[in-house]
């Protein structure tokens, strides 16, 4: 087998030994090669976090019965359900107390003192003319053997999600109530 080194600008190759001319090497993996380490990769952080499912997107009603937003975590180390307002206490709801969950999808005009104040001006009335749609876990369960209740705004991206990740961490179907088969697919 010849061996041909570079050619001149006549396009000749000069006589002798050829000389490489590689500075750097460059390993390359096969296409597929990559694509399997890129899918073992993403299977085991996604096995390896698989033991919590956290919602960001969900509000639940403070001391004074406002709306403050708050973290619903399905915990399958602690096995627990746990609610972490922004403000407030932790709550933690072991799987095995939870008697039944409940979903209620619910619409209503908005009308408030503020949309009232402001419907001479325009803004209100139309505010008045909107709907609040809402999506509802209610979770019942018993702490020391007193029935407690847990109520969560879900976020109308995240309900569907956070209905299956009930089922799935919990064990337990989540109970449709009122008018949620009006809710719009």
């Amino acid at each position: 087998m010849d061996v041909v080194g570079p050619a001149d600008k006549t396009g000749v190759a000069p006589a002798g030994p050829a000389v490489c001319h590689h500075e750097t090497a460059v390993l390359r993996w096969p296409g597929n090669a990559l694509h399997v380490v890129w899918l073992v990769l993403v299977l085991v952080v996604t096995f390896s976090s698989a033991d919590e499912t956290s919602f960001r997107g969900v509000k639940v009603p403070d001391s004074k019965g406002r709306q403050t937003k708050a973290v619903l975590t399905f915990s399958d180390n602690h096995h627990a359900v746990e609610v972490q307002p922004a403000r407030g206490a932790t709550v933690s709801i072991p799987y095995a107390s939870i008697d039944k969950c409940s979903y209620e999808y619910t619409r209503r005009h908005r009308i408030s003192e503020t949309s009232i104040a402001a419907a001479p001006v325009g803004v209100g009335a139309i505010v008045m003319l909107t709907k609040d749609r809402s999506h509802w876990l209610e979770i019942d369960y018993r702490e020391q053997d007193l029935p407690k209740v847990c109520v969560v705004r879900m976020d109308k991206h995240d309900y569907l999600h956070i209905l299956d990740a009930v089922k799935t961490h919990t064990g337990k179907d989540a109970e449709i109530l009122g008018n949620a088969d009006k809710r719009k697919k």
